[in-house]
């Protein structure tokens, strides 16, 4: 694994990734502790959950775990990643936050806050009261 780190992000990349320039996308984590989130991204690589991650170089931020948006089986790891981490923040009333998936393409595009939408989201694979897989 290759780690390198400029002034905006550190990134954490395998030796190889297969990622499509018009499918690739990521499952992003929102930080308080820059430490868990190099911590988060290293595992991911290392533990072969992605071939590449990033946490933006700063105190609180973004992590980005990056996938096929087709690659159903890397979407399964992800999640299952994030869950058994407790990277997905729930409700008060104890459900899971359906989160998005964000496509580079849409990243490119300058889609963010309200003119983001995402077709693919966390309940198209777990029920969020349960955890369960849907898929």
């Amino acid at each position: 694994m290759k780690i390198i780190e400029s002034i905006p992000w550190v990134y954490y990349l395998a030796e190889t990734n297969e990622f499509e320039y018009d499918k690739v996308g990521k499952w992003m984590y929102f930080f308080k502790d820059k430490k868990v989130a190099a911590e988060k991204c290293e595992n991911a690589v290392k533990d072969r959950i992605v071939t590449q991650a990033k946490h933006s170089n700063a105190e609180t931020g973004v992590a980005c775990f990056y996938l096929n948006c087709d690659d159903i089986d890397a979407h399964k790891k992800v999640i299952s990643y994030f869950i058994k981490n407790n990277m997905i923040t729930k409700t008060a009333k104890d459900r899971f936050y359906n989160i998005p998936f964000k496509l580079d393409q849409q990243t490119r595009g300058g889609e963010y806050g309200e003119t983001f939408k995402s077709e693919i989201t966390l309940d198209k694979f777990i029920d969020l009261d349960s955890g369960e897989w849907l898929i």
